[in-house]
């Protein structure tokens, strides 16, 4: 008989959870997500960058800027495109530190979706042209560039979101064989203004 009572007890309580969960579910307010605007995109930003080539990958932060139709890299990060055509680890290094920063821009355009609460960004990348200097010679270095994925710019939380790739490496007119394209993953960018 005690049995009886506490599964009866339990059954009632599991019920009563289940109608309340319920009837919070259906009165609970849907958050309200801030509307954007596509000059919302511009600004300065850290993005965390994942950059994979085959087996290798690295993680870091790194800062670009957006101002009307251009995301700017004040210093694109060449590490593994010198490294394709360098092959040698110090010699890399010092190509990259006599190389400098080395600026690049990608064009992009805009559509805000219906509910304007997030922006399409369709990249329009160029080619990626370096001199790379090694043992006294320069390397006419031309990569060419691709988005994989458009970009998403979140009004939620102001945060964007893209991917390109070095799919291809142009040394001094002869194509780079074998090659395996180097993907730039931007997960999550966060606007610092």
């Amino acid at each position: 008989m005690k049995n009886s009572i506490v599964l009866k007890v339990i059954t009632a309580v599991l019920i009563l959870s289940i109608i309340f969960s319920l009837f919070s579910c259906m009165n609970e307010d849907r958050i309200e997500v801030p509307p954007v605007k596509l000059e919302d995109v511009n600004g300065n930003y850290k993005g965390r960058l994942i950059t994979v080539q085959g087996e290798f990958r690295a993680e870091k932060i790194v800062d670009f800027k957006i101002k009307k139709d251009t995301l700017t890299f004040p210093e694109f990060p060449l590490k593994e495109i010198v490294m394709a055509v360098v092959k040698d680890p110090v010699k890399t290094q010092n190509a990259i530190a006599a190389m400098g920063k080395v600026k690049y821009n990608l064009n992009y355009t805009t559509v805000l979706n219906a509910e304007k609460n997030w922006v399409e960004l369709t990249f329009e990348p160029k080619v990626l042209e370096l001199q790379i200097p090694v043992d006294g010679v320069v390397k006419n270095t031309v990569v060419t560039v691709v988005a994989k994925q458009k970009g998403y710019f979140v009004g939620l939380d102001h945060t964007l979101r893209f991917a390109l790739a070095a799919e291809k490496i142009t040394v001094n007119g002869t194509e780079l064989s074998p090659f395996e394209a180097i993907n730039y993953n931007f997960p999550y960018c966060i606007k610092t203004n």
